[in-house]
């Protein structure tokens, strides 16, 4: 019997809800223990005798991977085969853009197409640091979920790719994808008054068709993140405007804080390379070298 083969739409530990080659969706559990799935895998699938369950006997090679460091000095894949990772910030809660980079510094490291989305301008508009990527040539929405504005922006980015939507918690990923859908299907939840931290509304990744054609995969909020990265150059990269006036840097592995002949440093005292984002860099490399030590 040939093999039959299903994309995993949504995760719940052990279990799992697939799409069949005919477009049906089924839930379906993995075989053993050593095997790990996640949304937007390509798995192998079988039926089982006299139970509505499929089996998940394979995960095929994975085109990219979004990842971060868990507790354990490990890493946690969160999601798999990703065309474009859109990432969220928003008038309220405050936008954290040292966030912002680090899913944009994940996203070049797995190759993946990025764009920054600015939402709830109903709210308030975005300040001087969302312009800046448009500049270093990021794709940028300004849009409100709640209004319905520019929305259409962003389902013209996702036709027909496979797009992850990311960012902090209660900045309105759900709503934004409500939007898309052009129907409530997902939870949305208010702003604490108390911390003016969103309230997490997302427990499980889980991907929607959308009705212009493409997906989106629809993840947890969350208060910080990081990149899981190998070394210091995957950092740099994960900069593009970093990496290509470091080309120009005296020494070729030059990681642009002390080292003399320094054309990125010098690119940030005339702020052709925005400060901020170099700041956020910086931790970043940090970071990513206190992370290596654990491992």
């Amino acid at each position: 019997m040939p093999d039959i083969q299903a994309i995993v739409t949504a995760t719940f530990s052990r279990r799992m809800r697939i799409r069949l080659p005919d477009g049906s969706s089924a839930s379906a559990r993995i075989k053993g223990k050593q095997l790990k799935a996640v949304c937007g895998d390509r798995v192998v699938v079988e039926i089982l005798t006299n139970e509505d369950d499929w089996l998940i006997t394979a995960v095929r090679d994975r085109e990219n991977e979004l990842r971060r460091p868990n507790l354990r000095g490990g890493v946690e894949v969160l999601a798999a085969n990703i065309d474009l990772v859109l990432v969220v910030a928003a008038a309220i809660p405050r936008a954290d853009w040292f966030v912002v980079d680090r899913y944009l510094c994940a996203a070049e490291s797995m190759r993946a197409r990025a764009a920054i989305i600015f939402n709830k301008t109903d709210l308030g508009g975005a300040d001087s640091e969302f312009a800046e990527y448009e500049k270093i040539g990021y794709d940028t929405v300004s849009c409100s979920a709640a209004t319905g504005k520019n929305v259409d922006q962003i389902g013209a980015l996702v036709r027909q790719q496979t797009a992850i939507i990311v960012g902090q918690s209660g900045v309105g990923k759900s709503s934004i994808i409500n939007s898309l859908l052009g129907e409530e299907s997902l939870r949305t939840a208010q702003i604490s008054g108390k911390t003016s931290e969103g309230r997490h509304t997302t427990v499980n990744s889980e991907m929607l068709d959308l009705p212009g054609g493409g997906a989106i995969i629809d993840s947890p909020g969350v208060r910080d993140y990081a990149p899981a990265l190998r070394d210091f150059s995957e950092v740099m990269q994960g900069f593009r405007e970093i990496a290509s006036i470091g080309q120009k840097c005296r020494f070729t592995n030059c990681r642009h804080l002390r080292e003399p002949g320094c054309a990125v440093k010098d690119a940030v005292s005339t702020s052709i390379i925005n400060p901020r984002r170099f700041e956020s860099y910086r931790r970043l490399l940090a970071l990513t070298e206190k992370l290596e030590q654990r491992r």
